[in-house]
């Protein structure tokens, strides 16, 4: 019989990798924590509606990329592609954004039928963060400092850049939209392929096309700044301010205007050159017509989303992560002849007096000599020893696997405390 495997682009997530996510995770929601920003939770499976009105129905995520079905009632759903419009339709759905202001974050799955590749999967994870109801540069400028902030944090400072943009009003890009159309109609027959095709479907993702010679052509094009109407020229003008003040390196990139419809005036992106062609890492911008866009009065937001698979390959390739992460447990305790339940009621002691040890126990038996090669395995930092002998002096034996010292011998009632030392 074949052996059924995990769907292309859709991966396990193994247990010598989970500790490496958990890393990044907690880290991430510490330094959200400290910001004052909490955490939602929203289903993977929205109505397909939600997506067409938000992301758009002309753009590569809705057309080609998408988990579409039927279900059993005739209703179209979708499995989430990315986590802002289902943020803004919880917020909406549950009164969360009326005369409110909301500083909220999640992560989880994603889903997009994309050619599989490094730091590019079907089924890929995001951690997002969104603010509602502030509409001025100080908000936009929080979010680059916290996620500055969690860089430092990581130790990725220097393997990231911010490239930062104004879109400007939903008005000033329609204008400079139309005439970059008839520029681009000018030189149509020497864009690339993807580009000639993107010219009848959303002609602003021209800018960031990675084709040389359509960028080379793009040198010739109106510039989207000199398009931008004065508030936003403000707006973008005040955010470089706070930046400089905050001592935040950026570079303005005026043809960074990322995929998504529903963008207004700031969008950045960090980058990385260490991952090759999937070099973003962290994307973002404001929203502010995407709630009114679903229903719901005018609300000013903006976010970002962080892409966990590329972080974690990116602390991987620049060793950053600590070295206690390559082992799951600190202390092993092995129990040799009739002591199980001694050593049992051992492990629970020193596990209540402990706080945040990783101990495991022995099950199934076996040599003494077996048991400690599994506690070698195992990672663990010490091996505690109990056979018939010690049980019987009240007694445990400490062996240091990672240290070249002797065994040494406590008395049971001081086996936690001595344990807590050690580690």
């Amino acid at each position: 019989m074949r052996k059924i495997q995990a769907v292309r682009g859709m991966n396990d997530l193994l247990p010598d990798q989970s500790a490496y996510w958990q890393y990044l995770e907690t880290a991430v929601s510490h330094c959200l924590s400290s910001y004052g920003y909490r955490e939602i939770r929203m289903p993977i499976i929205e109505s397909t509606d939600l997506f067409k009105r938000t992301i758009g129905e002309v753009t590569d995520i809705v057309e080609k990329e998408m988990y579409t079905f039927e279900d059993r009632n005739g209703d179209s759903l979708s499995m989430r592609p990315e986590g802002t419009a289902g943020c803004v339709r919880a917020c909406e759905q549950h009164g969360l954004l009326f005369n409110q202001v909301q500083r909220l974050w999640y992560a989880g799955p994603m889903f997009r039928h994309e050619r599989p590749q490094k730091g590019r999967l079907r089924q890929f994870h995001q951690i997002g963060v969104e603010a509602f109801g502030l509409a001025g540069p100080d908000i936009d400028a929080e979010l680059i400092l916290l996620s500055a902030r969690l860089w430092r944090t990581l130790g990725l400072t220097g393997a990231v850049t911010l490239q930062i943009n104004s879109l400007g009003s939903v008005q000033a890009r329609a204008a400079y939209k139309e005439e970059l159309v008839k520029f681009l109609l000018s030189v149509k027959d020497r864009l690339d392929e993807d580009s000639q095709r993107r010219l009848d479907t959303n002609p602003m993702r021209i800018l960031d096309s990675k084709d040389n010679g359509t960028q080379q052509l793009l040198d010739e094009a109106p510039q989207l700044f000199d398009y931008l109407d004065q508030e936003s020229k403000d707006h973008f003008t005040q955010l470089l301010e706070l930046l400089d003040a905050n001592g935040i390196s950026y570079q303005v990139n005026p043809r960074l205007v990322r995929g998504l419809d529903y963008y207004c005036k700031t969008v950045f992106e960090w980058v990385t050159d260490k991952l090759g062609a999937q070099g973003t890492v962290c994307a973002g911008g404001r929203y502010d017509g995407l709630v009114e866009q679903l229903g719901g009065k005018p609300t000013p937001a903006v976010g970002f989303a962080m892409g966990v698979e590329r972080l974690t390959l990116l602390l991987e390739d620049l060793s950053l992560y600590p070295d206690e992460l390559q082992r799951y447990v600190d202390v092993y305790v092995t129990a040799v002849g009739d002591v199980q339940q001694q050593a049992f009621c051992l492990a629970e002691e020193i596990r209540s007096q402990v706080a945040g040890i990783r101990l495991q126990m022995h099950c199934g038996g076996g040599s003494f000599k077996n048991q400690v090669k599994k506690a070698d395995k195992s990672g663990a930092v010490l091996a505690l020893i109990l056979g018939e002998d010690e049980a019987s002096r009240r007694e445990v034996g400490i062996k240091f696997l990672r240290d070249d010292r002797e065994q040494v011998v406590v008395p049971m009632s001081e086996i936690a405390k001595t344990v807590q030392q050690l580690l």
